[in-house]
């Protein structure tokens, strides 16, 4: 059966500023990738690529657990960018209704709920381009991260672009993880997006992974991009100082009223070759079936696993588009043997959790080996 661990009281702890100065070992992951070798991953018979990187998975990770994530949209509605595939967007028109930044006490009490339900990370979006004169905004999201946090859970937000300052009130408010999405390549970026720049996307980024939060960046196929596209996403994050902690795969959701309403669905045999490459060229980093998952029938779902898929969101439903709920999830994973991973079990996110003079003893210690951490 599905278990989940008994809760665990609240520990009043010192937050710690790590940072990239402390890399996953380079015995283990590769910054130097090519796009050719990525596509020649890419472009391997689809049988042959799923089992090389299910391979690749069960040497670096535990493939027997997948991560339950509640994602709760906190400020809907009425962003000024321009994201093609968006509803969100206030040049666009849609069925989705702009929204004032919600209270505390719901989302503390949604937060709750997605715990008690056996999701171990709970991501909290506001529809903003960034946070400039959001002053009192941003002082009741740290509140509601240090709320969450506090609950024993891995808390995530994404709130668009950050400077460095406000990435560092993150981190010591307790936050785990910042989702600042590419999208998809360098090259097709502007045919999707034109209201923010590639590189203000990696600023923002570069000043997440600076304050010592785990970075998860991944994109969305079905924008209209071709394979060259998917594998220049994954060669951008791929080429960074140091792997995202997670990368999200998300299937295109086209939305009434948005420039990509009409686009095709992305097909399942691309999902999954997407998947197994990213899992491939990026070895230790969460993978995470996001958007477009409730419409895969649980066969296709357990591919995606098999593939190198390690997380996925569950609950009522993500921002603004459909997600499978709690129990069926619980009863998927059941039948196919599958478990939870818990809140800072992986070892990424352990790590972001530890003094950076421990982690440097650490590596020291095991010689730059890789470790498996539980916390």
């Amino acid at each position: 059966m599905f278990r989940l661990s008994a809760p665990k009281r609240t520990i009043l702890f010192r937050r710690y500023l790590a940072t990239h100065a402390v890399p996953i070992p380079s015995s283990i992951t590769r910054h130097d990738w090519t796009r050719q070798e990525i596509q020649e991953i890419f472009d391997t018979p689809l049988m042959d690529l799923v089992f090389r990187a299910a391979s690749v998975h069960r040497k670096h990770q535990d493939a027997s657990k997948i991560q339950l994530c509640t994602l709760m949209n906190i400020k809907t509605g009425g962003c000024t960018e321009d994201c093609s595939y968006c509803s969100q967007s206030s040049r666009y028109s849609t069925a989705t209704q702009a929204s004032r930044l919600l209270d505390i006490d719901p989302v503390i009490e949604a937060a709750r709920k997605a715990k008690e339900n056996g999701s171990t990370r709970f991501c909290m979006g506001a529809a903003w381009r960034d946070l400039a004169g959001r002053k009192r905004g941003f002082e009741r999201i740290l509140q509601m991260v240090r709320e969450v946090r506090g609950m024993g859970m891995e808390v995530c937000t994404t709130l668009g672009m950050l400077s460095p300052d406000q990435a560092r009130q993150l981190k010591e408010a307790g936050l785990t993880a910042y989702n600042h999405n590419l999208d998809t390549s360098r090259e097709f970026y502007p045919q999707v997006i034109t209201s923010r720049s590639y590189d203000e996307r990696l600023n923002t980024i570069d000043a997440v992974r600076d304050a010592g939060i785990s970075v998860c960046s991944g994109g969305i196929l079905g924008l209209g991009e071709k394979d060259e596209d998917r594998v220049g996403l994954i060669w951008e994050v791929s080429s960074m100082p140091e792997h995202p902690e997670s990368f999200p795969v998300n299937a295109l959701v086209p939305i009434a009223g948005t420039p990509l309403e009409k686009n095709e669905p992305v097909s399942y045999h691309t999902l999954v070759r997407t998947i197994a490459t990213a899992r491939v060229v990026l070895p230790t980093t969460i993978i995470r079936l996001a958007a477009g998952r409730n419409t895969m029938p649980e066969s296709e779902q357990a591919m995606c696993f098999m593939a190198g898929a390690n997380a996925i969101f569950t609950g009522e439903q993500m921002l603004t588009t459909p997600c499978s709920p709690w129990d069926e999830d619980k009863a998927m994973m059941d039948r196919w043997g599958l478990g939870g991973l818990q809140s800072f079990e992986h070892v990424n996110v352990a790590r972001k959790e530890q003094p950076a003079a421990t982690l440097l003893n650490e590596h020291r210690t095991k010689g730059g080996a890789s470790v498996s951490m539980n916390v």
